[in-house]
């Protein structure tokens, strides 16, 4: 069988694993090589994207397969339009995921824990699992049909990375936006690291409201009375550590209270309680009296530093254990702490009221264990403080960040998205970026201390990109959040901090995708550390995908049952037929159902598509010759191709993927397999040898033209076909003609 002539079956799987060889080894995929050749005009527009690498922590899902397809459309599609087209593919080492299914591995095989490893062989296990993890990731991406520029692929952990990370750690460090300080952290006692607002998973569970009074004031012209304001807390057991008592300035109730001070006896345990006046108070919540503990929660911690209250030394200890308090609950952990506390309370006939309420329990995103929030000392980036840009003038982290999307330098698609963005801003804390965990880009910090009697006399700090070769000097032994690496990926993967060529074409990247529950995670992450580091924008656009859901509704999980795997779906139907179950319905920003059944279904498509390419080129003249197609009835078929080309050029120019694909799928098997061919038949069959050479020609051109067109949805069906009709042509590069 000649090579060009079409078997009576598509192979899928034959035929996708030969058309991505073919072209890797064209090197098309390198925008560098597409110049070369030729392909692309050197003075070219740029179109560049970045991958938003996978965590190196297992294997993709179907959440990664839309992500995957969403951008080859956009790349495929710019590199037909003739831009100088770069997609930069990479993972990324995320740390804490990491390192804990490491952890959990070896706890659950060898019952070890990290520190009976030690410090380097535990490092050495993690990289390896991170070097399996990343060749199944590369090639599930191969498999989906993704055009990425392998050549330029990179690592959140490599070395060039690594120098970024220091480099980027040192300029904020000067510019005064990152400083080591004690403050209230989410900490997770399970995991044994701090982790940021953002990796907090709350949990609605049921608990307990309790109204109650501290107890008998101690000294003063009031001593002996009970302590004249009742509070509400689900957490009692952390009353030991109260400073203050705040109500909202306009409760009536409490005004006369306002400015006074107390020394209250807490179950054992003497306080000074001093009464507030807090705009944050509600008025309506329990008795509408806060005791304000601000060791042990970050909104109380900034109503002290509003009001300059003391900080109280902890009474929760890293562990969750009582510390700094009276015997009977001395370390014991926080829950039965609470269930001693009550009985304590209800003895001395405090308790006043007690209701069973719905609480979100705020919780580690990676160990599932309960965060505690506590004081730590800790590196922070610093979001409020002002500092000289690059334009000279004074700005905070956050008014960049709002301004870049507030004046439309990056547009938000979907727009709704914009306010959900404004509102995170708004409300952003400083973001604490050390970790205590060995897995990730350690701090570029150094200590030199001198001790006198057994105490550090004199501490010096070394902030910088290598390490000092004096003796006497150590390493901040803590790693950096996993996003802050992240956040440099639209400039770092491009040679920064080096001014590279790339850089210099390619920065700021065209366009961001992603899905929408990380907007707050890496999108404003990333143009933070852009609008500080390069004074630009890191990219021009942000498209924001939905979830992939079952067909039911429901979130895709295990213990559900209802996993859909890509790399499986391609097996079974093609990559070309998950591809388009991925796109039809799925607008930017909403979620998509997906089954197996509508996956099968688009195979049906790949299988029509061949049909319909086979069926022409049984009727392929022996003489192709140019046909000029004169009858009215063909010139309106192509105008009506021509409608289609400019509405489809139209969808994809708007981010409409879902339906540039819904009528690409209508015109080829409704249009053109239904009606014109239907149609040509008789021709074909039964009429002079003009009409046949005019059918033919007509057909052949309506459908490589649809090729072109369903190219980057459905990317190697298309190839595969065209090349039967143009040996020696590669579609990928083919131009795109409005």
């Amino acid at each position: 069988m000649n090579e060009n002539e079409f078997e009576p079956r598509y192979d899928h799987i034959k035929n996708e694993e030969n058309i991505y060889k073919q072209w890797q080894d064209a090197g098309y995929f390198n925008p560098d090589v597409c110049v070369q050749k030729g392909v692309t005009a050197p003075d070219a527009e740029p179109f560049s994207i970045v991958l938003p690498p996978p965590n190196v922590t297992g294997t993709l899902h179907m959440g990664h397969a839309a992500m995957l397809v969403i951008e080859d459309i956009m790349v495929r599609y710019a590199r037909m339009k003739g831009f100088k087209t770069l997609w930069i593919p990479g993972t990324d080492h995320a740390a804490i995921a990491t390192q804990s299914k490491v952890e959990k591995e070896i706890l659950k095989t060898e019952k070890k824990s990290r520190h009976d490893l030690g410090r380097e062989e535990f490092l050495r296990r993690v990289r390896e699992f991170a070097q399996r993890s990343h060749d199944t990731i590369v090639h599930q991406i191969k498999r989906m049909g993704a055009s990425l520029d392998w050549s330029r692929e990179a690592y959140t952990l490599d070395e060039k990375r690594e120098v970024a990370v220091r480099t980027a750690f040192k300029k904020m460090y000067d510019l005064g936006l990152i400083d080591r300080r004690s403050r209230v952290v989410n900490w997770d006692p399970k995991g044994q690291t701090t982790i940021s607002d953002d990796e907090v998973v709350y949990e609605e569970r049921k608990a307990k409201l309790y109204t109650f009074k501290y107890g008998m004031i101690l000294s003063g012209s009031e001593k002996g009375d009970l302590f004249p304001i009742a509070i509400s807390t689900t957490r009692p057991e952390t009353k030991f550590g109260d400073t203050a008592v705040a109500v909202h300035p306009d409760d009536e109730r409490y005004k006369k209270f306002v400015g006074k001070e107390y020394d209250v006896d807490f179950c054992g345990k003497s306080i000074h309680i001093k009464i507030i006046a807090d705009q944050s108070v509600e008025k309506d919540f329990g008795t509408g009296a806060l005791g304000v503990t601000p060791a042990h929660s970050m909104i109380d911690w900034e109503i002290a530093e509003r009001h300059d209250l003391p900080i109280p030394i902890p009474i929760i200890d890293l562990y969750a254990k009582m510390i700094n308090v009276p015997a009977f609950v001395k370390e014991k952990k926080t829950a039965e702490a609470r269930e001693l506390v009550i009985a304590e309370l209800k003895k001395r006939n405090l308790i006043e009221k007690e209701e069973e309420i719905s609480q979100n329990i705020a919780t580690a995103e990676r160990t599932g264990g309960i965060i505690e929030p506590l004081p730590a000392l800790q590196w922070f980036i610093l979001v409020n403080q002002k500092f000289k840009t690059f334009n000279g003038g004074q700005k905070t982290l956050k008014e960049l960040m709002r301004e870049t999307v507030a004046n439309k330098q990056i547009k938000i698609v979907p727009e709704r998205f914009e306010k959900i963005y404004f509102n995170w801003i708004d409300n952003l804390r400083d973001w604490c970026v050390s970790r205590q965990i060995w897995f990730g880009h350690q701090i570029p910090v150094w200590y030199h201390e001198t001790f006198k009697n057994g105490k550090i006399q004199e501490q010096k700090i070394s902030v910088g990109i290598e390490q000092s070769k004096e003796e006497g000097w150590f390493q901040d032994p803590d790693t950096l959040d996993t996003w802050f690496s992240s956040g440099l990926w639209p400039f770092s993967v491009l040679g920064w901090p080096e001014k590279t060529e790339d850089l210099k074409t390619y920065f700021p990247n065209s366009i961001l995708e992603t899905g929408y529950d990380i907007l707050f995670f890496w999108v404003a992450r990333m143009i933070l550390m852009s609008t500080v580091l390069m004074g630009d924008i890191p990219f021009r656009k942000v498209y924001l995908h939905g979830l992939v859901r079952d067909d039911k509704g429901r979130k895709m999980s295990k213990s559900l049952g209802n996993v859909i795997d890509p790399l499986t779906m391609a097996e079974k139907y093609g990559a070309d037929a998950t591809r388009l179950s991925l796109v039809v319905g799925a607008a930017a920003g909403n979620d998509i159902k997906l089954s197996e059944d509508r996956i099968r279904g688009y195979r049906n498509f790949s299988t029509k598509i061949w049909n319909i390419g086979r069926f022409i080129a049984i009727n392929r003249e022996v003489k192709n010759e140019k046909t000029e197609l004169k009858s009215e009835e063909h010139q309106k078929y192509l105008q009506e191709f021509d409608t289609l080309k400019s509405e489809v050029t139209a969808h994809i120019e708007n981010f409409e993927f879902h339906l540039a694909a819904e009528k690409l799928y209508h015109y080829v098997w409704h249009a053109f397999a239904d009606k014109i061919i239907e149609t040509e038949k008789e021709n074909l069959k039964n009429g002079t040898e003009e009409q046949k050479s005019e059918s033919y020609a007509l057909l052949e051109r309506l459908f490589l033209e649809s090729m072109k067109l369903l190219h980057p949805f459905m990317p190697f069906i298309t190839e595969a076909v065209y090349q039967k009709f143009r040996p020696g042509k590669i579609l990928m590069i083919e131009r795109w003609q409005n």
